[in-house]
This record gives C-alpha cells, structure tokens and sequence, in this order.
C-alpha cells in the first residue's frame, strides 16, 4: 500500500505516514459512503446532531496531541494550535445545534412546508494552515444535515487530520466519515467521483479545475478561493489601532491566513507616523521553531511556498520599493518580519496573495485612487478601513464578501467571499442550509 509522507516544514525530517488513497479505490469509498448515508439519513435530525456531539467529546481525549501534530506538521506554535483545538471541540454542541435549528422544517402556512433534505455525498476538501478548523468548518454542517463525508485533508497535515477522523470514527457510524488521503490525483478522483457536493477551501487555480470538473455531474459548490485583502488607512484614522491591526494581521500565523492583511494604503498625510510605529512593533516579532520562547512567526510550510514569498519580495525590490525592515533573501524555512513601503500595482505584493509575514505598504493622495487599487483585485474576500468621518461610505465601496470598520473582517456572520474569493459560502443559517437540498412539500 503506497504510504503518504508527512514532514516536519523545520527540517524536511519524516513525522509519519498515511496510507494514501489511490484513485483506483475511489469508487469502493464512495460506494460505501452511499450505504452508509442512506442509513445515517434515516436518523431524526435530533438524533443525528446528538451523534454528532459524541463524538466531538470523544475528541478531549486528544487535544493535546492534535495541538501538538498541528506545531509538528505546519509549525503554528502550541499556543495557537491549542486555540484551533480547543476551539473545534468545545464549540461543537452549540455549533451543531445552530445548524440544527436551520435545517428545521418550515411551515409555509396551511398549505405547504419547505424541507432540508441531505443531498447524499459530500467532498470536503480542506487546507493545511487552519488543519482542524477549516475542515470541521465544512463537515459538520454536511454531517448534521444527513451527508456522508469525504474528507481529504492537504497532503501537508494528514497527520493531526488521521487522529481527527479516527478519534471521531468511535462513535459515528460506520463509514459516514471517512478519509481520502493523498496528493492532487487523489482530489481529482474525488471530485469526479459519483458524489453530489464539493466543499472546498484553497486555491483560486484548484478551485477553478474543481468547479469545470463538478459542471458535468451539476455538483453542489462551496468554494473559499483565498484572498488578497486590503487596508485602508484614512487620515483620520487612530494610528495607534490601526498599526495594532495592521501588524498583528498580517503575521498572525505567520501570515499563511486567507484573511491576512495582504495590501496597505495609507493616506500620506499620516504615512511616516504609521510607517514608523509599524517598524517598531514588527521589531517585537521573531520567526524561529514554534516550541521556543519569545518565537511568534513559525516556519514557512514547504520550499515552494518559501519561495514564492522571497520572490514576491525580489520582484518588489527590483521595482523600486523600499525595505523598512527585513529584506528580500531568507534561508529556508524561516521569513523574519518584513515590512516594505513603495509597493505599486505594477508588483507581485500587490497583485497576488503572499502567504507570509509581510506588510505591504503603499501612500496615497486621494482616497478614491486607495478604494480603485484596493478593489482592482480578482480577489473579494475581506477588506479593512480604518478612519473617523466618511469611514462607513469608504467601506461601502468595497469589492469584498466581509468587509470591516476600525476591526477584523470575519466572524459576525457567514464565511463569505466575493468575486473570485468565493462560489457559496458557509457559516449562519444561510450557510449551513447550502449543504442541504431544499424540498417543498404542497398539501
């Protein structure tokens, strides 16, 4: 059986092995998460959301190790790692009866009722930088609503997502969750597989090929593309806050997080003090191995994704733009704090997403040339303005799914993209129902 290698992102050393789902055995997976499905539907939606629940408290017994395949396999430190844990297992219970209460029937007066029905098979293809979070973002909704689920987690963490699904798996039926683990060949089986939904977060370029392959089937889609999120930075801004923001935005995680703050414009008229706080407060921030003191930017994943920074970086640097902090050349796996000023559209920085701790900053003289170049992205995912007056109306024009004022964007509402960040969405009642097939029900 061929085994999939999972590797520490510090030293390339071996963490462990999976065994790999080759797209030959596709079709037995499937077939089996039909059966099971048929039964699992069977169950009272009280019934399943109770299941559910079970299981997730089988997952206590297991927190630390999951935190720690998290450190291991990505390099997020533990503190952080425990965060996701902690945070997927104790907000089970009331996650899955918010997800209950919007799959409930619906009177339509005398004469009719609109149902939420299980659609079948659900893909659930998740990313490596939120391994947990981002996967049970997508597979308790299509679990609670009567799914079967398919869950093929990035070749880069199949570790803490093994412990996850097994963990799980002692309380949930038979094969109504299951794990396809393996490379991109693996993905694709799935996808063209005879399943009815796929939910997917990664790539805007994997999530292009997923949707052509899903057109012929007319396979459900929930798709988060990624981001490249802008800040806006008004004269009449609190600097203080929004170099707090800005900073911790985009390092958090050492910046390998869909909404990172990607792209800074700063009205000139405050540009030097804003530039210059976010000097002295990206100097408190150093990279290093995850389980060392005073360490807050981890390791980059993998050398492709290193090098995709570093020449981002480059190309920044040949164009003209200035180093404030750091530079442009760092040795594998490590990227210090970077903060570079200048950035025009003409550069990667601005034009992709980075997926690394670095903050880009432009000035600029009028706002409307900051909204035009903030919105002259494919990407819609969230977007951030700091100001005082006219703030809201500067937040109005924003080309995003989730856009914030004078704070994060995200987390009041569904997870939701515009654009090319997104193809539905998730989170809320709205979000939860898209898992779901809506059956109307005339007396």
């Amino acid at each position: 059986m061929p085994l999939l290698t999972s590797y520490d992102p510090i030293n390339r050393a071996p963490l462990g092995d999976v065994p790999i789902t080759e797209p030959a055995d596709m079709p037995a997976v499937i077939i089996s998460a039909k059966k099971a499905q048929k039964l699992w539907a069977a169950l009272s939606l009280t019934q399943r959301q109770q299941k559910v629940v079970q299981a997730y408290e089988g997952l206590t017994s297991v927190e630390d190790q999951l935190a720690l395949l998290i450190s291991k396999e990505m390099g997020k430190d533990y503190r952080r790692a425990s965060y996701e844990v902690g945070g997927t297992v104790q907000n089970a219970d009331y996650f899955t009866q918010e997800i209950a209460q919007a799959l409930q029937s619906e009177s339509m007066g005398r004469n009719g009722e609109m149902q939420y029905r299980p659609l079948g098979v659900v893909a659930v293809i998740s990313p490596w930088n939120y391994p947990l979070a981002m996967a049970n973002n997508l597979l308790l909704p299509a679990l609670v609503a009567g799914n079967s689920v398919v869950l093929k987690p990035s070749e880069e963490t199949p570790l803490v997502t093994e412990l996850f699904v097994k963990t799980l798996n002692q309380v949930l039926p038979k094969n109504v969750l299951q794990i396809a683990h393996g490379d991109a060949q693996t993905g694709k089986a799935l996808v063209n597989a005879d399943i009815n939904m796929v939910a997917f977060t990664g790539s805007l370029a994997t999530g292009k090929h997923i949707m052509a392959s899903a057109a012929s089937g007319l396979k459900r889609l929930v798709m988060e593309l990624g981001g490249n999120d802008p800040l806006i930075v008004m004269a009449g801004a609190d600097i203080d806050e929004a170099v707090q923001f800005a900073v911790a935005s985009s390092f958090e995680n050492t910046g390998q997080m869909c909404t990172s703050t990607e792209r800074i414009y700063v009205d000139e008229r405050v540009a030097d003090e804003f530039e210059q706080k976010v000097v002295a407060l990206a100097r408190r921030y150093h990279a290093g191995p995850w389980d060392q003191k005073n360490v807050n930017i981890g390791p980059i994943v993998n050398p492709k994704q290193h090098a995709k920074v570093l020449s981002q970086l480059k190309d920044a640097q040949i164009k003209g733009a200035t180093f404030l902090l750091g530079k442009y050349q760092y040795a594998l796996p490590y990227i210090q704090p970077t903060v570079v000023t200048g950035i025009s559209p003409d550069m990667l920085l601005e034009q992709d997403e980075t997926f690394g701790p670095v903050v880009a900053i432009s000035r600029f003289t009028e706002l409307s040339e900051a909204i035009a170049r903030a919105n002259a992205s494919p990407y819609g995912l969230g977007a951030v303005v700091f100001g005082g007056a006219g703030v809201k109306l500067v937040a109005e024009q924003m080309e995003a799914g989730m856009v914030a004022i004078n704070q994060g964007a995200g987390g009041l509402g569904p997870w939701v993209g515009a654009k090319q960040s997104g193809f539905g969405f998730h989170g809320t009642a709205a979000g939860h129902r898209q898992f779901s097939q809506v059956r109307v029900i005339s007396k």
